[in-house]
Order: C-alpha cells, then sequence, then structure tokens
C-alpha cells in the first residue's frame, strides 16, 4: 500500500521522508496530534502502544512505549515548534540509546490531490542514523504512514 518514499543518503545523518495523504492539512494535522489516536497509526503494526505523554505544543513533551514479546521500547522527546496544519519541529529519543537525540522537521504542505507531509530528520552522527536503519527504522516507518493513511481514510 505504501507511497512513502524514505530517503536515506549513505555516510550523512540524514533521513528525509515524504508521503501524500487524501486529506487536508488540517485533518492530517488532527489525526497526527491527538493523543487518543496516536497509537492507531504510530510505529509498525506488531507491537503495541501505550502513550504516557503527548502533549503537541510549543514546549510540550511526548514519550510513548511499543511493546512485542521481546520487550518494550520507549521512545521520548520534546515539541520546539508547532504550527497548526502547517509544522512540527521536535526531538526524538529512544530510550534504549540516550543522548542519541534526533531532531525532526514536519511540514504538511497542501497538494492537488491532499496533502504531502515532508519529514526530515537530522541524526547525531551517521553512525546513529546507520544503526536506526539497521534496527527497522525503515519497516516501521513504512507502517506508520500506511496506518495513518488507513486512519485518515476512516476519519473523513
Amino acid at each position: 500500500m505504501s507511497g512513502t518514499t524514505i530517503n536515506t543518503p549513505a555516510g550523512t545523518p540524514f533521513v528525509e521522508v515524504t508521503r501524500e495523504f487524501a486529506a487536508t492539512p488540517a485533518q492530517l494535522f488532527r489525526v497526527m496530534t491527538d493523543r487518543e489516536l496516536v497509537t492507531e497509526w504510530l510505529g509498525p503494526r506488531d507491537l503495541d502502544a501505550t502513550v504516557e505523554e503527548y502533549d503537541v505544543r510549543t514546549g510540550g513533551k511526548y514519550r510513548y512505549i511499543h511493546r512485542d514479546d521481546s520487550g518494550e521500547y520507549a521512545f521520548r522527546g520534546v515539541f520546539h515548534a508547532v504550527e497548526q496544519d502547517k509544522l512540527i519541529i521536535q526531538t526524538f529519543e529512544w530510550e534504549g540509546a540516550p543522548a542519541e537525540v534526533c531532531i525532526e522537521k514536519m511540514t504538511l504542505e497542501p497538494t492537488e490531490n491532499g496533502v504531502r507531509l515532508h519529514q526530515q530528520s537530522v541524526f547525531p552522527s551517521v553512525e546513529a542514523r546507520d544503526q536506526s536503519i539497521e534496527y527497522g527504522m525503515e519497516s516501521g516507518i513504512n507502517d506508520s504512514m500506511d496506518r495513518l493513511a488507513e486512519l485518515l481514510a476512516k476519519e473523513s
């Protein structure tokens, strides 16, 4: 199902994700930022999720946990800039690799057919980025984007 493009240029600490959705920027922003909906789209399909905190506003924090039979994987961060229906800039940290904080910028751009989500992530090093790829980051992103599209289709 995925129409997600993931660009991971070799030798750089960057990841770029692009996906177009059949929704308005306001619909996408609402689904992405509603604490009650986060567990329905964020992360791989085969993991259960719990949201402990999800305060999407400039200066707000988040923390969520994914679980499977092998254990728990907690993630946390701070929202540094939030512009309704347009922009989210946040930190992203897997608690299993403390101090390997990533900066993420997500923009929502209207298109002829809906809205394009463009996410740029900067890892603290090439090694940290490559390790995230090895741990399955790309399949998690694809699952999240597909689940987000499915949720938007149900919500509209």
